[in-house]
């Protein structure tokens, strides 16, 4: 397995985690940290929203630093040094001759 391919599963589970947390939030003060109950649980609704907020933003911070550095650990094998139209234009470029000069067109004189 390349690493690529290593990176692309990590950048795969990083993604679901990261739509699992921003799915538990609500924008307007619900999702997890209101059905949880009062403050009188421990750690209570702002130390929720404490951890979502943190936790989403790490997530993110991970996934640009796992596609940064699977876009460093490409092997690169969709390059165009493989490619059939390059080798076509180097051999039609070698099999093409220039032509011999041509002889200057002579004026007659009056």
């Amino acid at each position: 397995m390349s690493t690529f391919s290593i990176f692309l599963v990590l950048i795969t589970i990083v993604c679901f985690l990261l739509i699992i947390v921003i799915m538990v939030q609500n924008p307007k003060g619900g999702g997890l940290s209101s059905s949880l109950g009062g403050s009188t649980q421990m750690g209570g609704v702002q130390k929720t929203t404490d951890f979502l907020d943190k936790s989403t933003w790490t997530l993110a911070t991970i996934l640009i630093v796992l596609i940064l550095l699977s876009s460093l650990s490409f092997s690169g094998s969709l390059s165009d040094s493989n490619s059939k139209i390059i080798n076509e234009k180097e051999a039609a470029a070698a099999k093409t001759t220039t032509p011999a000069p041509a002889k200057p067109v002579e004026t007659p004189k009056k």
